[in-house]
């Protein structure tokens, strides 16, 4: 009996993370739909029914099908917090037949082959090429402890396939050969093995010998993936209940899928421009005087820094919306002052409400029932930072709109930005929330096992919510550290509690990455590791690292070492002084692009693989990426080194630092000296900068720099244009200058269209030009005019045409 006991004991313990390995030992019964008994056209989808199940796919569009079963003969409510509201589906005609062994439904892009036999499923191209196809296909298991199932969809699969994507996972870029758990968890001090981790984006991209599809399984349990790491033959993904909803996304090209998922969850608004400059932050600047200092050393020494945040000890007791009166006396002439001065103040909340008679927030949850509850009506009370806490229940609309409505006051401060914590949730001694917490998932009751995945991010949407409700026409700003499929629409994501060591330099450039192959462009890391002290040079290369990634943001624990620039040695110093330098030089192109991403679905950052998906060479590749459609950088992820390989894509690439033009598709040796990262830029590239600045429009620059970097063919860059601050744009006050590359005889031509309601303030371009022979003469606008051999020449911002040919 002791044995057994003890077994229980430990099932207890473990039953989180490993219960279906527990269930499987017990060989647990399978169930499948069985052969095919009927099926219903309706506009837009096929019903069809088997002997033990119903599935219904849905047409959204002729590149994306949705899956749905039901196996009680009906179906859940079709509700997501993933799917954008405002999604519109794209031309849903279909063409249906059937054979004597199944029913075909064909899109103009895709056939989908239902077996009437077994009902699995089998999806080509139009070229009848296969692009996945059920294994065992969809099948389930009772869940003997909580009287429910566990859903299951089995593919084929096979070692030469590739994987990416699920969000902030670690590991290998290429998920073959994993298996992976979405759960999101509070790793403080997480690894390279670790598993699960804090977001839950339950989406990956498949590439079947060389075209793209991805599968976005629409389920908020305790989700599993498994790339082959069971059976090399087959992909396998399951839920811990609810139902097997899935969406399957065509490409062929990895890019388009990763467009039309995000499209399906929404793209992200678009920030203020200041967001995108750099961030410094620290668990804790406290009191007054140490912020206003921290400020002043910025200034002082001439490093940009548009933002400070405000870790826990901001606040009066570690209660929510208050200000800690001895710390921070008048937090409102603070923010006032640093404002001032070109820094904006974010601060950071959590979801755990203090326990407490005399306070307000606590008062309020309690009187209108927002707080989350357990099974038997009891309110759930866990410890977090200020002790005992009551939690809301953010998939509660009525709790979320309070808690929206609680930010006035931090605002009304000049507060300018708001950073949610500890929302996976987490707890200090449970981990997380026992199961039987009830959430109301917007009138779809359940317990925290539906709940659980979703929290961090209805929690993010909350605080948006919040920040929009009470910042009038300006634009907000909010950053989360959990998150389900869908966050971009509501907030910016960093990757949590890492470590200073260089390993978690690369960890944290395979993560941001992954996020922006998941949807979730606006990432980034804590910069020279939350944990620990990093050395100069480490810092430095995570500096250097870090000013190509849309989130740039400096984040240590204090009790580990300060990581304020000035805190390493003056050679470190400059060098990260000069990156930093860089980001706002770059801002006209990062801006553009964070434009691109938020108009167009496209990702910021892409790894050589999600771009150059054709070149094998490129599927396994790691480091290198794509900022935009013209920088590629390969990070220093090593000490003591002065060189490395790395890989340079197809095309023609020019080193950003020597201007040497290289032929791609091969690996090559890079120069890695301490104040350089490996930069290349994409011949006819024109890459947009501007003079270096303390702050984000410090001051309106007399010239933007056009930086033409000479092409073979015709070639397409953008410059986007708006305040930075206002949501005027959403009016159409923005401008777009489309400059045209193209070869002409002799030389090559550039071309200027401009889309403008908006003026930026500066006078002029001034061209920069990279790869062309002397000796030349440049044209503007019909009109020869005189150069001098720096290769840089000033024209009108409203400029038609720029010829440049050789004499």
């Amino acid at each position: 009996m002791e044995e057994n006991k003890d077994k229980t004991q430990e099932s207890e313990k473990d039953f989180e993370g490993n219960y279906i390995e527990k269930f499987q030992e017990q060989k647990e019964e399978e169930f499948y739909p069985g052969g095919i008994i009927s099926w219903k056209q309706k506009k837009g989808r096929v019903k069809i029914y088997a002997q033990h199940s119903t599935l219904e796919l849905s047409i959204i569009s002729e590149k994306i099908l949705k899956f749905r079963y039901a196996n009680d003969g009906y179906f859940e409510d079709d509700f997501s917090y993933a799917i954008d509201p405002e999604f519109e589906s794209g031309n849903t005609h279909y063409h249906f037949e059937t054979t004597e062994e199944a029913l075909i439904i064909k899109t103009d892009l895709l056939q989908c082959a239902i077996k009437k036999s077994d009902a699995t499923i089998k999806i080509l191209d139009n070229n009848g090429k296969i692009l996945i196809e059920d294994e065992k296909g969809y099948h389930w298991k009772d869940e003997r402890r909580f009287g429910g199932h566990v859903v299951i969809s089995t593919l084929k699969s096979s070692k030469t396939n590739k994987y990416y994507g699920l969000g902030d996972k670690t590991g290998s870029l290429n998920l073959n050969g994993t298996r992976r758990e979405l759960w999101g968890t509070d790793c403080y001090g997480y690894g390279n093995e670790t598993d699960p981790v804090y977001k839950n984006i339950p989406f990956f991209m498949g590439l079947n010998d060389g075209e793209g599809y991805g599968i976005f399984l629409d389920n908020s349990f305790r989700t599993f993936f498994d790339f082959g790491q069971e059976r090399k033959e087959a992909l396998s993904f399951w839920a811990q209940g609810g139902e097997m909803r899935y969406y399957f996304i065509y490409g062929p090209k990895l890019e388009n899928v990763v467009q039309d998922y995000t499209e399906l969850t929404g793209r992200s608004p678009l920030p203020p421009k200041w967001a995108l400059g750099y961030h410094q932050s620290k668990w804790s600047y406290y009191p007054e005087k140490t912020v206003r200092e921290l400020a002043k050393n910025f200034r002082d020494k001439k490093i940009p820094c548009d933002v400070i945040h405000l870790d826990i000890d901001y606040m009066d007791g570690y209660r929510i919306f208050t200000w800690n009166n001895e710390r921070f006396p008048n937090p409102k002439q603070m923010i006032a002052d640093l404002k001032e001065d070109g820094f904006k103040t974010i601060v950071i909340v959590d979801p755990g409400i203090k326990i407490d008679p005399l306070y307000t927030v606590f008062q309020q949850g309690v009187h209108h029932n927002y707080f989350c509850q357990r099974m038997d009506g009891a309110r759930f009370k866990g410890s977090v930072w200020p002790g005992p806490c009551h939690f809301p229940d953010f998939t509660n609309p009525a709790a979320r709109k309070w808690w929206s409505g609680l930010f006035g006051g931090l605002i009304q401060d000049g507060v300018a930005g708001v950073w949610n914590d500890m929302n996976e949730p987490a707890v200090f001694e449970e981990g997380t929330f026992p199961r039987d917490v009830r959430h109301d998932y917007d009138g779809h009751p359940c317990s925290h096992r539906k709940g659980h995945n979703v929290y961090g991010m209805q929690m993010a949407r909350a605080t948006y919510e919040g920040l929009e409700q009470f910042s009038g026409n300006n634009r907000s700003f909010t950053i989360t550290r959990s998150a389900y499929a869908g966050i971009q629409r509501f907030s910016s994501v960093w990757t949590g509690d890492n470590l200073a060591s260089w390993e978690h330099l690369k960890i944290a450039n395979i993560q941001c990455q992954r996020l922006s192959a998941s949807g979730v462009s606006f990432a980034g890391s804590d910069v020279g590791g939350f944990i620990g002290a990093p050395d100069g040079e480490l810092y430095t290369r995570w500096i250097q690292m870090a000013t190509f990634h849309p989130f740039f943001r400096t984040h240590s624990s204090g009790d580990h070492g300060d990581k304020e620039p000035w805190q390493f040695e003056e050679k470190y110093l400059n060098i990260v002084r000069k990156f930093i330098e860089m980001r706002y030089e770059i801002m006209p192109y990062l801006y553009t692009t964070y434009w691109q991403y938020s108009e167009y679905a496209k990702p910021m950052l892409r790894a050589i693989s999600l771009a150059y998906q054709h070149d094998k060479e490129t599927l396994d590749r790691e480091e290198e990426f794509l900022l935009g459609q013209h920088i590629l950088i390969c990070p220093v992820s090593a000490p003591k080194v002065n060189q490395r390989m790395m890989y340079l894509p197809e095309g023609e690439w020019y080193n950003f630092w020597t201007d040497e033009l290289l032929s791609g598709k091969r690996e090559i040796n890079v120069e890695t000296p301490l104040e350089q990262i490996p930069m290349f830029i994409k011949a006819g590239a024109i890459l947009t900068m501007q003079d270096k600045m303390q702050y984000v429009d410090e001051f309106v620059p007399e010239n933007i720099k056009l930086h033409v970097y000479k092409a073979l063919g015709e070639t397409e860059s953008e410059l986007y244009e708006d305040d930075g601050l206002s949501k005027d744009f959403e009016l159409g006050i923005s401008t777009l200058h489309t400059f045209t590359q193209k070869p002409v005889d002799n030389g090559i031509v550039i071309l200027h269209t401009i889309d403008t309601e908006y003026d930026a303030g500066y006078t002029g371009f001034e061209v920069c030009l990279h790869g062309f022979e002397d000796p030349y003469k440049v044209i503007v606008d019909g009109n020869t005019i005189n150069i001098d051999q720096t290769s840089t020449f000033i024209v009108g911002k409203e400029f038609t045409a720029i010829e440049i040919v050789k004499q």
